[in-house]
């Protein structure tokens, strides 16, 4: 039985493999983007398509930490100056398309008969876009330097920071929100701006002399593992305090930007998140 299981597990592994490598080169070549490739492999070999999968969840569990990956090497090209610069894209182009969009599709929900409060939590899910896919586009069509690329992603930050935001405002919204008291809000969002004290010190003050100190020993291995660390930890320390993980791992990247060990942190890192983030597209 054990060996039935793991031949079983091994049919799914060389699945996904094939579906990812046979689908992404066509279109790519046909100029459609690997996000659109990875995306039509996971139909084909889903529950709707072949039904060699019947249960994506058991792959997006594993395969989100490929956007958690994305989003820190994202922050490792995001200087801190850089960041502060689209300040005002962020803040400012953001809260607009957020909400405008909100506010449209509310409207146009109320109109086909939708309760108000319905209609304005829906339109708050899908006014939000999704960072992995937008930025593996920008990426792969070389634009995220770009001015227009600069505005998207700014929008995206404002998106993924607003995240907490909007689940807050839903569950006080929500049916039987009185029973959670005042003090345990504030607890939570004290909790919340904790887990981000915590991270950011930790980034400026004890990262650097860690990977100083790894580089020092010369265990190769070592230093792709102190990556990961890096990455997941951080990722978890938001996770505990209820904020995003992603946005804890991009913050980590933002952090360790200037330092001299960035461009090792990038390599080490790039393999995981490719072929993570490969799954995750799947898994969708």
């Amino acid at each position: 039985m054990a060996t039935e299981a793991a031949g079983n597990d091994l049919v799914q592994v060389v699945s996904l493999l094939a579906a990812g490598v046979i689908a992404v080169p066509i279109f790519k070549r046909i100029g459609l983007g690997s996000v659109l490739g990875y995306l039509t492999a996971g139909l084909i070999i889903g529950p709707f398509g072949l039904r060699l999968f019947s249960d994506p969840q058991a792959i997006l569990h594993v395969a989100e930490l490929g956007v958690v990956m994305f989003l820190f090497i994202i922050g490792l090209e995001m200087q801190p100056s850089r960041l502060w610069g689209l300040r005002r894209a962020i803040f400012g182009l953001g809260v607009a398309q957020v909400t405008v969009a909100s506010l449209l599709l509310t409207l146009a929900a109320v109109v086909f008969g939708f309760p108000p409060l319905m209609a304005f939590i829906g339109a708050t899910g899908f006014v939000l876009s999704s960072t992995a896919i937008v930025m593996q586009m920008l990426e792969e069509r070389g634009e995220t330097a770009t001015s227009g690329g600069q505005k998207i992603v700014s929008i995206l930050l404002l998106e993924d920071l607003l995240i907490v935001p909007l689940l807050a405002l839903v569950a006080f919204l929500a049916p039987g929100s009185a029973e959670v008291t005042a003090a345990e809000r504030w607890l939570s969002i004290g909790i919340a701006l904790g887990s981000l004290a915590a991270l950011v010190l930790a980034g400026r003050y004890l990262l650097n002399p860690m990977f100083r100190l790894l580089a020092a020993a010369q265990a190769r291995e070592v230093m792709t593992a102190a990556a990961l660390l890096v990455v997941l930890g951080s990722a978890l320390a938001m996770q505990l305090g209820g904020l995003s993980m992603a946005m804890g791992a991009f913050l980590a990247g933002v952090l360790l930007s200037e330092s001299t060990f960035r461009h090792q942190l990038e390599a080490d890192i790039e393999p995981f998140r490719g072929i993570l983030l490969g799954l995750f597209f799947l898994g969708v």
